[in-house]
């Protein structure tokens, strides 16, 4: 196992214990069904909202990066040129 794979385990064992402990102590939460219900969709859609984040700025990351070796290889290919025609 590569240390990206245990960084992953880590941090995936690590949010389920998160999800745990919060869920825990939301069913321990001395509120009314009704406000666990509340509090319990804000986790979701806090939890989706982040994935989304993470997702669309990989992505802009990503994007960027092959831009930049596009345009790279595009600069050599001519720099190669103008040198190969002296």
């Amino acid at each position: 196992m590569n240390a990206n794979q245990t960084y992953i385990m880590f941090n995936t064992a690590s949010v389920g214990a998160a999800y745990f402990m919060l869920g825990l102590s939301l069913w321990l939460a001395p509120v009314d069904l009704a406000t666990k219900g509340y509090w319990a969709m804000g986790i979701l859609l806090l939890t989706g909202s982040l994935v989304n984040l993470v997702k669309y700025r990989t992505d802009e990351r990503i994007s960027a990066e092959t831009t930049a070796k596009i345009e790279k290889a595009r600069n050599e290919k001519l720099i190669s040129e103008y040198v190969g025609k002296e």
